[in-house]
């Protein structure tokens, strides 16, 4: 076992995640592509196999231990990066059908290269800003679930995701720990989006004890049609 995914493995077991080998050597295979291109582009900024291992792996999967994901949902992953959180858990939910959503054409081909090491199927790769692919048809309200990570505010957030969600679908936002003060600014873009807060779950990364929180919304009506505004418009303008 290497020493990364060694790391991973005891950050599983902690976190209750139960795991093959057949993972374990797929993880590995990201693991090392991610360094690889990350010598060309800016991908991570982790360096250490503990930190990787912990803070991009085992926190885009400790919310399958969170809430129930199933492998005939259908996941979109907004400004998904190097692929996080939505490729660890296509890893783990082979059956689930996931679309990868980045807005810079090299993490994009990066993407497609790692889909195609990893043999992963059913996964879309998508380039292109929320809120242009938010107003398309073929994407919007077509997911069940959406998840983002480490993208922006959740006022700016609602307006990137909530539109790209099936009413009765479920968004998450993975956050850092202080989360209360961020969910109390996003409520009404929230709202206006058609979503509403159902619940905010706090946790610790294991071996690193990191503090980490899960909010998670339920769409509850379709979003009103002139959402998502033009591009850039949610961010210089945000709904508060």
């Amino acid at each position: 076992m290497t020493e990364f995914q060694n790391f991973l493995a005891q950050g599983l077991k902690e976190s209750g995640i139960d795991y093959s080998d057949d993972i374990l050597v797929k993880c590995q295979k990201f693991y090392d592509l991610l360094l690889l291109w990350n010598q060309k582009i800016n991908l991570t900024s982790l360096k250490d196999p503990k930190d990787i291992a912990v803070k991009h792996f085992v926190d885009s999967l400790i919310c399958l231990k969170q809430v129930s994901f199933h492998q005939d949902d259908n996941l979109m992953d907004v400004g998904t990066g190097a692929g996080f959180p939505g490729v660890p858990i296509k890893i783990f939910l082979s059956g689930m059908k996931l679309t990868l959503l980045d807005s810079l054409e090299k993490r994009c081909r990066f993407l497609s290269n790692l889909v195609k090491t990893l043999e992963l199927k059913q996964v879309d790769i998508i380039h292109g800003r929320a809120e242009d692919k938010g107003r398309e048809t073929s994407y919007r309200e077509q997911f069940s679930l959406v998840t983002a990570r480490a993208v922006t505010a959740l006022p700016i957030l609602a307006e990137y995701c909530l539109p790209f969600l099936k009413v009765g679908g479920c968004f998450f936002a993975l956050k850092g720990g202080e989360v209360h003060e961020e969910v109390e600014k996003g409520r009404k873009a929230i709202e206006i989006m058609g979503g509403e807060v159902a619940e905010i779950k706090y946790y610790r990364l294991p071996l690193l004890n990191d503090a980490r929180s899960l909010v998670i919304v339920k769409k509850t009506c379709p979003t009103p049609g002139k959402y998502p505004r033009k591009a850039g418009i949610p961010s210089k303008k945000p709904i508060v």
